[in-house]
């Protein structure tokens, strides 16, 4: 197999890839008859000489190349008929934005395998930037949180150089005792997530000790939906049951909204399920959060202070619970936010490595197979410009009749 590494063609632009120099000198020495070429790029985190230092070609023309891979969504017109591409197409949830990106897919007769649908015989995702999310979010966090109090300046992340630095400015960190951090969520984002609050020092408790306890030392609890939701029935709590008819349910995170000073979400949510704290709520006296660093991001959703997304540039915005509208981060009343959509784009270089790591250990292998039920259930277009019967279902958002 012939792979070539596409150039990110999207604005703003994107400096991650989806294998590093490293990955890919393994990938060659894991699979000898694999040939990787790379289309040159000046805003890689990774520079072009880097890959040819390693023995690979860059060229520009990958029209050879039996698939190409990139990171983000490729600009129309950079699209080459009748080829296989790997990339997050944010497609497959019938997103406006992208319905003429997936027409011309299938105009082009482009086998699209999306990142986001890779998975594996259990339904379970097997690859994504989620971890990194997680790291830089809960770095964010932090950040926001010393600003918000005035307790501690930290280097903004995107301007450290990588992962080690960021570590580096954790020992910065002096929060107060019985400073509470809640956390929502449980998924690879959490735990990048909790890989950071652990190295800055701060512990663990169980929801039950952090509702009941004042602690000499700051913590954090990780909660879990029974946790923070409840039927509107007043009947016991049932996983399966809150996963399949999300609807019965209402939020009950106001005892956790009351004790805690920072709140990162880190969960997937549906819409069909309650909010998790809504604008009224934000409005009680008993709400105590002052600081929200939203990784998950829906605008407009479950967390009621998140009425946009912010920058890389600009991650800090105020909400006044008041008002509902935007306000100044120091404001006293503002609730603070950081609501940053494209965190792992901060640690390019980190975050390219361990995304290409989990390709190389679970994608790779199914895409040299003569055939993988992993890669047809991630394909949502064929080689005919036909969309794949898991996918169907996006013949209308297709059309522009949905």
């Amino acid at each position: 197999m012939k792979i070539g590494i596409i150039r990110e063609g999207k604005n703003p632009p994107d400096k991650r890839v989806p294998l590093s120099p490293e990955i890919c000198s393994k990938l060659v020495e894991n699979y000898p008859d694999v040939v990787i070429i790379v289309q040159p790029s000046p805003i890689r985190a990774f520079t072009d000489s880097e890959y040819e230092e390693r023995g690979f070609e860059i060229n520009e023309d990958l029209s050879d190349c039996d698939l190409l891979m990139g990171v983000k969504e490729v600009p129309m017109d950079m699209l080459i008929p009748d080829k296989k591409y790997l990339f997050f197409s944010h497609t497959f949830k019938k997103q406006p934005y992208n319905r003429a990106l997936l027409r011309t897919i299938l105009d082009k007769r482009i086998q699209l395998i999306d990142y986001e649908v890779l998975t594996d015989d259990r339904g379970v995702r097997v690859i994504g930037f989620g971890r990194y999310a997680g790291i830089v979010g809960a770095y964010n966090a932090l950040l926001a949180a010393g600003k918000k109090w005035g307790l501690f300046n930290l280097k903004p992340a995107h301007d450290c150089d990588g992962r080690k630095e960021v570590e580096e400015e954790l020992k910065k960190i002096d929060l107060p005792a019985n400073f509470k951090i809640c956390m929502t969520g449980a998924g690879r984002v959490a735990g990048g997530a909790i890989e950071i609050l652990e190295q800055a020092g701060i512990k663990q408790v169980s929801p039950q000790e952090y509702l009941k306890t004042e602690f000499e030392y700051p913590v954090y609890t990780q909660l879990s939906v029974e946790d923070y939701n409840a039927k509107k029935d007043g009947t016991d709590f049932a996983k399966s049951e809150f996963y399949e008819h999300p609807e019965r349910f209402k939020s009950n995170f106001m005892p956790f909204a009351s004790v805690s000073d920072l709140y990162i979400p880190c969960h997937y949510w549906d819409s069909r399920a309650p909010y998790i704290f809504t604008r009224v709520d934000a409005k009680s006296p008993d709400f105590k959060i002052k600081v929200v660093a939203d990784i998950s991001c829906d605008i407009d959703g479950p967390v009621a202070s998140t009425i946009r997304a912010s920058t890389i540039a600009a991650p800090l915005y105020g909400y006044d619970p008041i008002t509902e509208e935007e306000a100044d981060f120091m404001d006293s009343n503002a609730i603070g936010v950081m609501a940053v959509d494209n965190l792992p784009c901060e640690l390019p270089k980190d975050a390219s490595h361990d995304f290409g790591t989990e390709l190389l250990n679970k994608v790779i292998p199914e895409l040299l197979k003569s055939h993988s039920d992993m890669i047809k259930r991630a394909s949502e277009t064929d080689l005919t410009g036909q969309l794949t019967p898991h996918f169907e279902y996006l013949q209308g958002y297709v059309d522009g009749i949905e």
